[in-house]
């Protein structure tokens, strides 16, 4: 599944990227890095950007760079590390 997908207040942790590009490097540099949490916030009016929190922070992505974003999505009742 991609981060793209997940809906505002859904946790997941991140499983991998499918860009190796110099743009997958800066959301590493972000913090989105495999095995870190992440919550959705948000979706703007029109659906784009996205507003997730990671590692602490809120961070705005456009959906084309969350969907190269693979996550697993987290259970209810498991706490949010975040």
């Amino acid at each position: 599944m991609r981060l793209a997908d997940l809906k505002p207040g859904e946790e997941a942790t991140i499983s991998g990227m499918s860009d190796e590009s110099a743009g997958g490097e800066r959301l590493r540099e972000l913090g989105l890095s495999d095995g870190t949490p992440i919550r959705v916030i948000k979706y703007a009016p029109l659906g784009d950007p996205m507003e997730i929190k990671v590692r602490g922070y809120y961070l705005s992505l456009r959906k084309n760079l969350a969907r190269r974003i693979r996550v697993r999505r987290r259970h209810r009742g498991r706490p949010f590390e975040n």
